[in-house]
Parts: structure tokens; sequence; C-alpha cells
């Protein structure tokens, strides 16, 4: 399946090439993703939840951003497989200046299996259209956010705790992943060029999540809990009532 399209974003283009490389606004913006975890240098394992029609799941798989010419051209491809069926994408991503923002062209050529391939040609390039759209409007609208303030974003993922107030102050959930070891000061000098490989620190890797969404204003969570303790002694009652009134006419 090939696809080809393009968006504008009011937004100079500099922002939006740091954008499409942060991981911690990729994550908050791809639809269905909710997670990516560093596994090499600008390449991440993927969790996103997808699908078309009735056929939806979560997919795993994993994606790289390679052949950088910035701040004008970039490659992505993508792989991954779940119980709907699997997906292998790549997509030549292409930045351009335009009065008032920059113009993003894409063009898209994916192989599908499994059930999801079996739905129409016309289905499947509907929702990747589709979808398409939702990323960019919620990368144009994140960092619309971020200029005003709202969502600061940082230039370089910082583990959990690192920094007091760091990640978590800025609302992303970036913490080290299940790969990161804890080594102890790399020994200098020519004692380092001696130490074995395995012996050697390893960068910890990032793990970035998608935050939770927000809870919806109006519905503080005391009066959810009250109405769950109402529900529930009302239950309670109606059953003590009930084993009363059998015990009575037992008599």
């Amino acid at each position: 399946m090939k696809l080809a399209g393009s968006a504008v974003l009011g937004i100079d283009r500099d922002r939006v090439w740091s954008a499409l490389q942060d991981p911690a606004v990729l994550v908050r913006t791809i639809p269905g993703c909710e997670r990516l975890e560093e596994t090499a240098p600008d390449t991440y394992r993927m969790t996103v939840t997808a699908g078309v029609a009735s056929i939806k799941g979560v997919y795993q798989g994993e994606v790289s951003l390679s052949e950088p010419d910035a701040p004008q051209r970039f490659v992505l491809k993508a792989r991954g497989q779940g119980a709907p069926g699997t997906v292998d994408a790549t997509v030549e991503v292409r930045l351009s200046e335009v009065e008032g923002g920059t113009r993003v062209d894409y063009d898209a050529e994916a192989v599908v299996g499994g059930m999801i391939g079996g739905v129409g040609q016309r289905m499947l390039t509907s929702v990747a259209k589709k979808t398409a759209g939702e990323f960019f409007s919620a990368v144009e609208s994140h960092l619309a956010s971020a200029y005003a303030g709202e969502i600061p974003v940082p230039a370089e993922p910082v583990p959990a705790g690192a920094v007091p107030g760091g990640a978590a102050a800025a609302g992303l959930a970036v913490t080290p992943g299940p790969a990161a070891v804890t080594e102890p000061a790399a020994a200098t000098g020519p004692a380092a060029a001696r130490a074995p490989e395995a012996a050697r620190p390893v960068r910890a890797a990032h793990v970035f999540e998608r935050p939770a969404p927000p809870p919806k204003p109006g519905v503080p969570p005391w009066s959810l809990l009250a109405a769950f303790g109402m529900g529930a002694g009302v239950a309670l009652g109606s059953a003590v009532i009930g084993w009363l009134l059998g015990r009575t006419g037992r008599r």
C-alpha cells in the first residue's frame, strides 16, 4: 500500500523538526502510542494500539529515524505485529518553509498482513490518512502548548528522579528502561583500554510513556467515591433488612 499526503503547521520549521525527532513528543502525539523504549540511538521499541473498523489490537514493534538531513528530510521506518496482523512501513518525511509555518510532505509505503490485510484497500488508505492527519494536528497542538509554557519539552530525555522536579514537573513519564545497567565509575587511562567490553559502563536506556489523561472537569474524585459508597451502603442495608424480615416470618 502506498500513501502520500501533506500538512501545513503554523509552527516554524526548526521547532517542527525537533519535535519529530524527540521521543518524548512522539509518544504523546502518535495516535494510540502508549510506550517508546530506547534500544539504540534513534531506535525505539514501540507499543501502540491501532486497528481498522472492528479489527483492533495492541501491536509490539520497532520504530527508527534514519537518513536525517536537518531540518529538511528524514526517513521513519516502523514494523510491528499483533493479534490483528503485521505492519511494515517506510515513510519519507520532508519539511519546507511556507508563509506562516511549515509544510510537511510524506510518502509512505506499507506492507500489511494478517486479518488487517484483508480489509479493503480503500478503507486502509482512508484510515491511514485520518491517522496521519491526527498525528500532525497533535504535533502542532503540542508545540503550541509548549511555546505557551504549558508543556515544557526537554531537549534530552532525563531519567525520572535524576533531577528533582524535572521530568515529573514537565508531565512526562520518562523512566530508566529494563535494559538500564548501573555500573561503577569507569576507569580512565590505560586501565580503561584493557577493561573487557562486558565490564564497561552501559548507558541507561530510557522509556517514554504517554501521560495519563487528566480527569474530566466537573467530576471531583470524592463525588465518585461517595456515590460508590452510597450504592454499597444501600445494597448492604437491603440485604440486612431482608434477613431480618426472614427471621421475623419464621417466628
